[in-house]
């Protein structure tokens, strides 16, 4: 199948439909599946970001070589926290793309997204050298400075 990469998120199904309507030809979803496991491509899920502009790369970029010759008494001061949201509600819409192996972190297989629907939890945690924070679960809102 030429330009397969084109096709990478359809699903098997709607590939075989536009390659029934284009050749006339039946296929089913399975043949194409079979096909793009033989050329090496997968179908999985996209690896989510939130995005970030390009000030934010430079400021992280430029963060990390102001602090790539620090030493362990002084990262022992720093803490690192993260909070992720997990959606209540069913994923039956999930998204898959066809890839290869290996290639999960490729530009072409991240989706960027910064909002949610439906109810979800956030949950906050923090590491640092030698230690960590307990895990914290918000029923609602957003984790901010204060709170």
């Amino acid at each position: 199948m030429t330009g397969t990469l084109s096709y990478r998120r359809q699903t098997a199904g709607e590939i075989a439909r536009h390659t029934t309507q284009a050749t006339g030809g039946p296929i089913s979803r399975f043949t194409v599946a079979r096909r793009l496991h033989g050329g090496g491509l997968f179908a999985r899920r996209p690896v989510r970001c939130v995005p970030l502009t390009p000030a934010h790369r430079r400021r992280r970029s430029l963060w990390c070589r102001e602090h790539r010759n620090w030493r362990d008494n002084e990262w022992g001061r720093v803490l690192f926290t993260d909070e992720s949201r997990f959606s209540l509600s069913s994923d039956s819409h999930r998204i898959l793309i066809w890839r290869e192996r290996g290639s999960c972190n490729h530009p072409s297989n991240i989706i960027e997204r910064d909002r949610y629907g439906g109810r979800g939890v956030l949950v906050w945690g923090g590491i640092m050298l030698g230690s960590r924070t307990d895990h914290h679960i918000f029923n609602a809102g957003s984790v901010n400075g204060t709170r």
